[in-house]
């Protein structure tokens, strides 16, 4: 497999004091920005939205949601979505809504991307 792989490389260099130089970052996912540098490891959404899916493997079984592909679904999963997003904006804490709503809207997204290619 390992040689399957290409190395890309738009012939721009980013140098380094060290003598290092590597390709810059631009136009690039900045994945590093994602979580705060001085938020605790457990506090970050991310972590949370981690743990709700952990939660969601132990009731429904891991990755049960990667098997929708159904506009019922998909739609299911956007009213989830609006739903915890009202919950979060009346400061409802009986479940973490916040990391809901970023579950809903990824499983919404790869919902919706598979529709697509069925329909192709």
């Amino acid at each position: 497999m390992v040689g399957e792989f290409e190395t890309k490389d738009d012939g721009t260099r980013q140098y380094y004091d060290s003598g290092m130089m590597r390709e810059p970052q631009n136009n690039k996912p900045r994945f590093d920005l994602i979580i705060p540098k001085d938020q605790p490891y457990n506090e970050t959404l991310l972590y949370r939205w981690a743990m709700l899916m952990a939660r969601g493997a132990e009731k429904y079984s891991e990755r049960n949601w990667e098997k929708a592909c159904s506009q019922e679904e998909y739609d299911r999963f956007k009213a989830s979505a609006l739903r915890h997003c009202m919950q979060v904006f009346s400061e409802e804490d009986d479940e973490d809504h916040f990391a809901a709503v970023c579950f809903n809207l990824c499983a919404a997204v790869y919902t919706k991307g598979k529709m697509n290619k069925n329909e192709n």
